[in-house]
């Protein structure tokens, strides 16, 4: 059953966090004074920066060394050679560099521009990196979460993606706890009477983007709270939305 409406708050007054911060209880703070009253189950979607800093997932800049290959690219582009050093440190595989551009798998399996590696809404002289394991990250979340707030719970940790032939960037899912990243339509009939074969909706990145919308990216406000959306408990995990080599036709 799809809803017929779902509502989504963003939490402010988060503080910044900092290494070490108990994320989760910074969280349920927030929600307590934010007024929100919610009856039914709740999907949390959290930036995934802040579950970085939170997680120690931060470089210094000047205590990386750079390789011949990161100087010979930066001084190419007219980058910084540790900030090319530290991308190519969290790539598994480089999937292209060119124009001053570096798209990246990371050793998840994501694909992204600078292996996930990003300067903004970091301290001067930092790079925050993804998190080593954002399904465990978001369980972890999720645990803390269905305890304290005594109902059914589901997170998602986001970050913001840029798509191969559309401009613009959107928010994706890279970890999940509680629900299926999907919905699978595949073996249902449409309104001609056709039988479904292939449509399977990543929903877990659909929330990601809608949460986007009161999240921002300059507010202050690296939560939100999306309600009204029916799921089942479920083992998610952002790794199934990584299409398989084996089914990518681009590589």
């Amino acid at each position: 059953m799809l809803p017929s409406g779902i509502r989504i708050w963003g939490l402010p007054k988060i503080p910044e966090i900092e290494p070490g911060m108990d994320l989760a209880e910074t969280i349920l703070a927030a929600l307590a004074q934010s007024g929100i009253s919610c009856t039914g189950s709740m999907i949390f979607v959290i930036a995934q920066k802040v579950v970085s800093k939170a997680e120690g997932c931060i470089v210094r800049l000047q205590d990386v060394v750079p390789s011949p290959q990161a100087l010979a690219w930066a001084a190419k582009y007219r980058k910084d050679a540790r900030m090319v050093e530290t991308v190519l440190r969290q790539s598994r595989r480089i999937v292209r560099m060119d124009r001053g551009v570096i798209i990246a798998e990371t050793h998840h399996g994501f694909v992204c521009a600078n292996a996930g590696v990003d300067a903004s809404n970091a301290p001067a002289g930092t790079v925050i990196l993804l998190p080593p394991d954002p399904d465990r990250s978001a369980e972890q979340l999720r645990l803390r979460f269905e305890r304290e707030l005594r109902r059914n719970v589901a997170v998602i940790l986001s970050d913001t993606f840029g798509r191969p032939w559309r401009t613009g960037l959107t928010n994706v899912a890279l970890g999940i706890a509680g629900l299926s990243p999907f919905i699978d339509y595949r073996g249902q009939v449409d309104s001609f009477g056709r039988t479904l074969q292939s449509t399977v909706l990543a929903i877990a990145d659909e929330l990601a983007g809608a949460a986007e919308l009161v999240m921002g990216k300059t507010g202050g406000v690296p939560a939100a709270i999306v309600e009204g959306f029916p799921f089942v408990a479920a083992a998610g995990s952002g790794k199934d939305l990584i299409r398989p080599a084996e089914d990518d036709l681009f590589r």
